[in-house]
């Protein structure tokens, strides 16, 4: 892996060089834009409005709007004389619970690594956070942006789990959400019987991403002027039915996944994959 920062993670007086890297990478297939007619690949360019006068890219700049609506130009070097994109440190502001910080806020992961000859600090902060069951809040920047972060452990390795901000986050306003829904217990029941049917460890290395697989056969089977996937007739739907009886469809999915989980138990259990390094 190649580093694509280096910095300071700081907390206090203490200081602890790192090397950030990017802790995901996409396996998405590479493709370019052509016309369907025959191939021809499609090329943008960026042009003045109007004309078809072509602009560097070094000379682009970002135009902004106002409180009272005037119109400002922002370029790069302007971005530059920000205070906060001339700090190469990620400061650790505070360390909260590790339950306190839902899911739903986490972005982009990123992978520290110790940058100085001893990583006996880094080790030291890395099972401190192991050992109080916390995450350490911290700021940074990275391209010209001001990221909220946590730093959590992964293996033994800190990782930095860039947040989205709080205005960034959608509050799910729904109606149902004031509709009172009356559950039977026995539905209860039965729904709870269902998930421990299905409960398991985590082991990513079971899934695999169909989209990408079917994508590589449709591909090759296009390559040799075939046909990857023969087409079928869509199965009838009543979008206006509901499940006639609730209790009776968790009851058959009980018993339907029963045989599978008696298989699931006796297979080997698989150990889970190492970080890459």
């Amino acid at each position: 892996m190649r580093s694509i920062w280096k910095g300071d993670l700081s907390f206090g007086l203490v200081n602890v060089p790192v090397k950030v890297y990017s802790a995901t990478e996409s396996h998405d297939r590479t493709s370019h834009q052509v016309d369907s007619a025959d191939g021809t690949r499609i090329r943008y360019r960026r042009v003045r409005e109007g004309t078809d006068t072509e602009v560097d890219y070094a000379k682009i700049a970002n135009a902004y709007e106002t409180d009272s609506g005037e119109t400002v130009i922002v370029t790069k070097d302007d971005l530059a004389t920000l205070p906060v994109n001339r700090s190469p440190e990620i400061s650790i502001l505070e360390f909260v619970p590790r339950e306190q910080v839902d899911p739903i806020y986490f972005d982009k992961p990123y992978y520290l690594e110790p940058a100085s000859k001893s990583p006996k600090a880094y080790t030291l902060l890395a099972k401190a956070l192991e050992a109080t069951d916390r995450l350490a809040v911290a700021e940074f920047t990275l391209r010209n942006r001001t990221r909220l972060a946590v730093v959590r452990i992964i293996d033994g390795v800190m990782t930095l789990q860039t947040l989205l901000w709080p205005d960034e986050v959608r509050r799910p306003d729904f109606k149902f959400l004031d509709t009172d829904v009356e559950l039977r217990p026995q539905e209860l029941e039965m729904a709870a019987s269902l998930i421990e049917t299905m409960a398991t460890d985590f082991d990513p290395s079971r899934f695999e991403d169909k989209y990408q697989i079917e994508l590589g056969k449709l591909i090759e089977s296009k390559s040799e002027g075939g046909q990857a996937f023969p087409e079928t007739e869509e199965p009838e739907s009543d979008d206006d039915s509901e499940v006639a009886d609730l209790l009776a469809a968790l009851r058959a999915s009980v018993k339907d996944r029963a045989p599978q989980r008696e298989l699931a138990e006796d297979a080997p259990v698989k150990q889970p994959r190492p970080l890459a390094g």
